[in-house]
């Protein structure tokens, strides 16, 4: 059996640079879904649906996709801004099933997010301030929390691997 392990933080946290880090130095077999892929299922939304619900919507089905390749015994990385108090939904997702669930939130500072979403290509996010209130969902100084400014992306995964091998980001 495998896991999940869910890698959240703001937007512009350095996630999915994070978990191609964490692919490369952790043991097969891994799968790894991008949450921004996801976005895109969406062809027709309701019109009258709140965003939250489909951000919750679009959280969720990352989650019970995560499902079967944890199954067959993949840890799976699920790289997405998902926030602190979606976990009781997501360990309902998969409770019983005898998946162990992570949780990883990468929180640097808000202006590291905001510098690095504008300095993303064209096509993805050009303006922070929309995502500045998210911020707010991810508490730096919680036990999931990994906060550091200065740390690169393979030093992060280190740390990350380290602490999911000893069971420190577990639900």
């Amino acid at each position: 059996m495998g896991s999940v392990m869910i890698l959240s933080g703001p937007v512009g946290a350095g996630k999915s640079t994070i978990a191609k880090e964490l692919v490369a130095i952790s043991p097969a077999p891994m799968a790894c879904i991008e949450g921004d892929l996801f976005w895109p299922f969406l062809a027709k939304p309701e019109d009258d649906r709140s965003p939250r619900k489909d951000f919750v919507l679009i959280m969720s089905s990352m989650v019970v996709a995560a499902i079967p390749l944890a199954k067959a015994g993949y840890e799976v990385i699920v790289d997405f801004s998902i926030p602190p108090w979606y976990l009781e939904t997501a360990q309902r997702l998969i409770s019983g099933r005898g998946i162990p669930l992570h949780f990883v939130s990468v929180v640097p500072s808000q202006q590291v997010c905001s510098t690095r979403v504008a300095k993303r290509p064209d096509g993805t996010i050009r303006d922070y301030e929309p995502y500045a209130e998210l911020y707010n969902d991810f508490d730096p100084g919680a036990a999931h929390a990994v906060c550091d400014d200065s740390a690169s992306a393979a030093e992060l995964a280190v740390r990350i691997r380290r602490g999911l091998d000893k069971g420190t980001f577990r639900v």
